[in-house]
């Protein structure tokens, strides 16, 4: 398998990487939905690694040769349906892989998570991704597909690896970043292109929730079928909306 690592192609077996192409150690990273070689929004990933890498205060690659870095990588190795991966660690290197993706058509089972998380404003795409990882491996193993995750002040935040929209009241809202969810790609597009409100979702109104997504910059929009057995509507108009929103704002 072959893996771009500081702009160059070379085996993974020949880069600091693990076998799925994750840099070792610690850092920020991106992943990224491809359609024939086409990246999904990579400048605004790749401005929010920048943004990452300042909050830790990481040196971080220049922009401009990671992009053309990363579409050479694309066009070496197409996929009809695709995912990009791009670690930075706090040294200075970066490394992509890109691999086959099978895109979702399902809707979601979701759970609450039991545990509750400190809020900590806005999060970082950091790695090592074990803590969220290992939550999403609980409800599967549980027969979901995904868990809410909550936060110590009673808020919903977000999914264990995705971003949250949901309609209450016939208004649909995603929560702020400042209840501790990550400031995801296909969110902000949808917040600036589909007419979404920002609002805290209190864990005692999950009950009132009548149609959700799962947002994510691999699931575009996935709708949820269920929170924790309970049939949730599925908003079928909405969805095929936000995916040709997503297409129109993300592939130049």
């Amino acid at each position: 398998m072959k893996v771009l690592f500081n702009g160059e192609i070379v085996d993974i077996t020949d880069a600091p990487c693990n076998e799925a192409g994750w840099l070792l150690g610690t850092g920020v990273f991106e992943t990224i939905k491809t359609v024939n070689s086409k990246p999904y929004a990579l400048g605004r990933h790749l401005q929010r690694a920048v943004i990452s890498a300042q909050i830790l205060g990481m040196p971080f690659p220049n922009q401009d040769s990671i992009e053309s870095s990363v579409m050479v990588l694309i066009n070496s190795q197409p996929h009809i349906d695709g995912l990009l991966r791009i670690s930075f660690d706090v040294n200075g290197q970066w490394s992509a892989i890109h691999l086959p993706y099978q895109p979702l058509t399902t809707s979601a089972k979701i759970r609450t998570h039991p545990d509750t998380l400190i809020s900590h404003g806005a999060r970082i795409k950091s790695y090592p991704y074990n803590h969220r990882l290992s939550i999403l491996g609980e409800a599967r193993l549980l027969g979901f597909d995904e868990a809410i995750v909550s936060n110590t002040e009673g808020n919903i935040c977000e999914g264990a690896v995705s971003n949250v929209m949901a309609q209450i009241d016939g208004h649909w809202v995603t929560p702020p970043t400042s209840d501790g969810v990550l400031p995801g790609i296909m969110r902000e597009l949808i917040i600036e292109n589909c007419g979404i409100g920002v609002a805290s979702i209190p864990v005692t109104r999950i009950g009132e929730i009548t149609s959700a997504f799962l947002l994510s910059s691999l699931r575009i929009a996935q709708p949820i079928a269920s929170i924790d057995g309970r049939q949730l509507q599925l908003s079928h108009a909405f969805h095929e909306e936000i995916h040709a929103m997503a297409i129109r704002n993300s592939v130049g």
